[in-house]
């Protein structure tokens, strides 16, 4: 398998824009990308706006009895911090060359073998697609009931999903957009429930919050996983975009970019979901808010942050992988593609994810998949920066009679290692399956050749 760089440009690829071509609303492709459209502030903007994952609240009430209120801390932090880490190690593909997730796995899994990871990042998106939306259709429905007396949740998840599926399509000149206005309206409105939230219940939680031992040990670690684990599965595919990040910026900046603009959502919801939870044994994300904030008003701006803040998060996070999975398999453009999406989360059932028991089953489902994903981060990492050693051949990753067509049968050996191991340490099944992953890929590319022949 050849690590030589191809006398092909991208500008020569089939769909590859031109230079001096401005990007089309709604026009992306999985060819090398040209035309790259968002700035360094752009680009933190979009992360800021695009984190705001109510799972989190999910998360931070999940660790109420085990983690004090300085652990929990800490575990979103050091969460955060590895977050921050991976994305830039992982997006600098994207970055260099233009390319999409789906495009990058290319040379480690094959042209078929890709829909391998591309399906294990996928199905946590859609499903997160679709929990969220029913979580931003309650809030306006709750908004509608108290304002207007109209209660009818089936008709807001409807209304709402469409109304998602509608921004999607415009791409990334959309999703730049829509992230940057809502970046201020969500810091304020997070800085002022996260206040509202300590002088509702303050008094009751300095005792128990403060004063609790808590652990230091393995509930800490793991603690720590289910805050990364929320976002682990943009590490697979943040080459999708980094693509669109204009060059010029060095990975110890964007490990900044990255960890500084997921940290304060983060914390901010985490720490209200582990309060609020902790006073009220609530653990859904509208009732949460709604015995956090007494005043009518407020309460409004709050539940219409909440709708808010469920698009941003979804176009950017829960549309684009899935999509670019479907433009890859099956040959369909990036509208067409949004629009299966979107109607794909309807399959996912979201209220049966806001009962009563959804922290723990949300828990559940965050340490399993998480035990898929890290094994293939772990892959892709080897695979381009000890394997290729930061060169890739871009014209044989868009030939699909090439070197890389078929399966890689030494990363799904690897994958398989990286879950078994992540699966008997399920707690932090992300971290275990990092270096059996990682290692078991590299021995069978330097020392097994039959294992990394690429077969059909």
């Amino acid at each position: 398998m050849s690590t030589s760089t191809s006398a092909l440009t991208s500008d020569e690829l089939p769909g590859a824009a031109s230079p001096a071509t401005a990007k089309a609303v709604g026009a992306e492709s999985l060819a090398p990308q040209s035309t790259r459209i968002m700035g360094r502030t752009s680009y933190f903007l979009a992360w800021f706006g695009g984190c705001v994952s109510i799972g989190t609240f999910a998360m931070g009430s999940s660790v109420v009895g085990t983690l004090n209120l300085l652990q929990a801390t800490l575990a979103i932090a050091i969460g955060c911090f590895v977050i921050g880490v991976a994305l830039a190690i992982n997006g600098a593909a994207g970055y260099k060359y233009g390319i999409p997730f789906m495009v990058q796995a290319r040379s480690a899994f094959g042209f078929t073998g890709t829909r391998i990871p591309g399906l294990v990042r996928a199905v946590p998106a859609i499903v997160w697609y679709g929990f969220q939306s029913w979580i931003g259709a309650g809030a306006l429905n709750m908004v509608s009931a108290t304002l207007f007396g109209f209660d009818n949740l089936t008709f807001y998840f409807i209304t709402f999903q469409c109304l998602q599926i509608g921004l999607s399509v415009l791409g990334f000149q959309g999703i730049k957009w829509l992230e940057n206005i809502g970046s201020a309206f969500i810091l304020c409105s997070l800085m002022y429930m996260f206040y509202a939230t300590v002088q509702r219940y303050g008094d009751e939680l300095s005792t128990s919050l403060l004063t609790m031992e808590g652990s230091w040990g393995m509930p800490f670690w793991s603690a720590t996983m289910l805050f990364l684990g929320i976002y682990s599965t943009m590490m697979l595919n943040v080459s999708d975009y980094s693509r669109e990040h204009k060059k010029g910026t060095g990975q110890g900046l964007l490990t900044t970019i990255y960890a500084m603009s997921i940290l304060p959502c983060t914390l901010f919801m985490g720490l209200i979901g582990y309060m609020v939870s902790q006073a009220t044994g609530t653990a859904d994300p509208i009732q949460v808010f709604a015995n956090a904030v007494d005043n009518t008003p407020l309460l409004m701006i709050t539940l219409l942050f909440i709708a808010f803040a469920q698009v941003t998060t979804n176009v950017l996070n829960n549309v684009v992988p899935p999509t670019y999975v479907l433009m890859d398999v099956f040959k369909l453009k990036f509208p067409v593609a949004t629009v299966i999406v979107g109607l794909l989360a309807f399959a996912t059932f979201p209220w049966k994810l806001v009962q009563p028991e959804s922290a723990a089953g949300l828990q559940l489902f965050v340490q399993t998949y998480s035990a898929f994903l890290g094994p293939i981060f772990a892959i892709l990492v080897v695979d381009y920066y000890v394997i290729r050693r930061r060169t890739l051949d871009i014209g044989k990753l868009y030939d699909e009679n090439g070197p890389y067509q078929g399966i890689n049968n030494a990363a799904l050996i690897a994958t398989a290692v990286g879950i078994i191991a992540a699966l008997s340490f399920s707690a932090v099944s992300w971290y275990a399956s990092l270096i059996p992953a990682g290692l078991t890929y590299y021995l069978l590319m330097k020392h097994w050749p039959a294992c990394q022949r690429f077969t059909q």
